[in-house]
């Protein structure tokens, strides 16, 4: 099961989390109204200063990121410990390991091109307006 954690379920867990998420459209009191991204807590929004920055909620990032990680453990050992082993192909584990080393490449260079604010908690109240679930972070 180690192996599978490796080579199946972290990749899993990065690709979703990257670019399977729900998007919030919300009101923040005593702000303008801002999208929002982040499943199931909101984890990162524009900024308030300036409108190319970005704000990372690290606590929620983390507790997000714990919840997909579980949801696709959960998954693969169901599947691989009552239907099927799951055997993996070399080449198939080391696609899906570039496909997601390549997707946090790239998202962390998106953080690099605008102003990156990190916050440990969101320190302000929202009135959710919509939600949506958005694939490819669009």
């Amino acid at each position: 099961m180690k192996k599978l954690i490796l080579r199946l379920v972290f990749p899993l867990t990065m690709l979703s989390f990257l670019f399977v998420t729900k998007s919030w459209f919300v009101h923040v009191v005593d702000g303008p109204d801002k999208y929002m991204r982040g499943f199931p807590l909101i984890c990162e929004g524009q900024g308030f200063h300036t409108s190319m920055s970005t704000q990372i909620f690290v606590g929620e990032f983390f507790l997000n990121l714990l919840s997909y990680f579980l949801f696709w453990f959960i998954i693969v050992y169901l599947f691989n410990r009552f239907l099927l082993k799951i055997k993996l192909h070399k080449a198939a584990y080391r696609f899906l390991i570039f496909l997601s080393v390549l997707a946090l490449a790239l998202y962390a260079s998106m953080l690099t091109l605008g102003d990156v604010e990190f916050k440990l908690s969101r320190d302000f109240d929202v009135e959710v307006k919509s939600t949506s679930i958005t694939f490819l972070g669009l």
